[in-house]
């Protein structure tokens, strides 16, 4: 009998993998629900940082980009720089994605995935009760449980970030009108916390202030103008750093685990859009320098205390009705837990990640990896959709190679 790969996660990743591997005739089981961090963890009305160039799931054929997507169901066709994508429209070309090329996804939750024994492969379990061996394993998970809180904000609300608490994970919130007439404290100075810090502003927020721990670390993009036409283009803008990141990726994972560590976190790291700007100035106040050194909760509301820069820097109180940490997600196999316990022992794991060699191999024969439990080997380029560009082909051929 003819085992299949097992392929779970139904992202731009994990639909991207699925994809190629069914282009070979590979037998493969996919699972999971379908763009559901793009449906359900992310506010309405947010726009892609992404260009339309780099907004595509990669696909063994033509046809299947955005524009594609687009074009067919008569929708405004983003094209230029300049266009900004609706989060709403990514998650329904994701979905007209799935629809087309992997139509058998099982929306059904892996349970458990544990080593078969002497006979090789993999054993799993979903939540319908079934239980069936595959060949190989393919994690494109996505954020699920990677959402990172500050811990300082943690230890003031033992029961966990919570939308209807004082503190909150960005990635709690599809529906920001519920903080309409509130004072919000934003933690962080990445896309995610200044346009979540606009979106509120634009549900009619009391106050939204920006809480930064770096002097200057708000900061935003230069616009399609601004850049150099001297550099190699890529679908992050043109550096010759940023074409090593997105077309080497290979590379990366043979630098030092300190070097891939820095660059994974730094690269692509903090930084608002172009067209965010002019819709955040003057509208979000900002406290930048100043790092949370304890917070607690007073009668419902949460108190945050804040120091300068420096051991010396003078302490301050901030209060607020809630705090949303938008404070990213950081890769620890430890939060995959429907991975064994025998399995993730054996993870060689290297920068915060499972160590992968080529073709997204892990340690464990048969264990592959890809999308953000992957960057710590293949680099920032992981982080995005337009990695699956890299990504999703060469996974599939060293399946297809097993």
């Amino acid at each position: 009998m003819t085992l299949p790969v097992a392929v779970i996660g139904a992202g731009p990743y994990g639909l991207s993998t699925a994809a190629h591997l069914k282009a070979r005739a590979v037998p493969t089981r996919v699972f999971g629900s379908p763009m559901v961090s793009w449906r359900e963890h992310m506010p309405a009305g947010m726009l892609l940082k992404s260009t339309p160039v780099a907004s595509s799931i990669d696909a063994p054929q033509p046809g299947h980009t955005l524009f594609d997507f687009c074009q067919d169901v008569g929708e405004k066709r983003y094209e230029s720089d300049w266009d900004t994508i609706p989060v709403e429209t990514f998650a329904r070309y994701g979905l007209w994605f799935q629809r087309r090329l992997v139509p058998a996804l099982e929306q059904v939750r892996v349970v458990s995935v544990d080593r078969r024994g002497s006979g090789g492969g993999f054993e799993l379990k979903l939540d319908s009760g079934e239980q069936f061996a595959a060949k190989a394993v393919v994690v494109a998970s996505g954020l699920s449980g990677l959402a990172q809180l500050p811990p300082e904000l943690a230890a003031a609300v033992p029961a966990g970030p919570s939308v209807n608490g004082p503190v909150s994970h960005s990635s709690q919130h599809r529906d920001l009108t519920a903080f309409a007439g509130r004072d919000v404290v934003v933690v962080g100075a990445g896309q995610s916390a200044l346009e979540t810090a606009v979106l509120l502003a634009d549900a009619g927020a009391a106050s939204v202030r920006v809480v930064a721990r770096r002097r200057g670390a708000v900061r935003f993009g230069a616009a399609p103008d601004g850049q150099s036409p001297f550099k190699p283009d890529t679908p992050f803008g043109r550096a010759w750093s940023l074409y090593a990141f997105s077309y080497h990726a290979d590379g990366f994972r043979r630098l030092p685990a300190p070097t891939r560590r820095f660059l994974v976190q730094r690269v692509l790291g903090p930084l608002g859009a172009w067209w965010l700007r002019e819709r955040f100035v003057g509208r979000v106040q900002v406290t930048d320098g100043k790092r949370i050194v304890r917070a607690r909760v007073e009668q419902g509301r949460p108190v945050l205390t804040l120091a300068g820069e420096g051991e010396s820097g003078a302490e301050s109180e901030l209060r607020a009705d809630h705090v949303i940490a938008a404070t990213g997600y950081r890769m620890d196999v430890a939060a995959l837990d429907f991975l064994g316990a025998g399995l993730r022992t054996r993870l060689a794991v290297s920068a915060g990640g499972p160590r992968l060699g080529a073709g997204y191999r892990s340690s464990v024969p048969g264990l592959f990896f890809t999308g953000l439990p992957a960057a710590a080997s293949y680099g920032p380029v992981m982080r995005f959709v337009c990695g699956t560009d890299y990504a999703s082909p060469r996974l599939a051929r060293a399946v297809a190679a097993l």
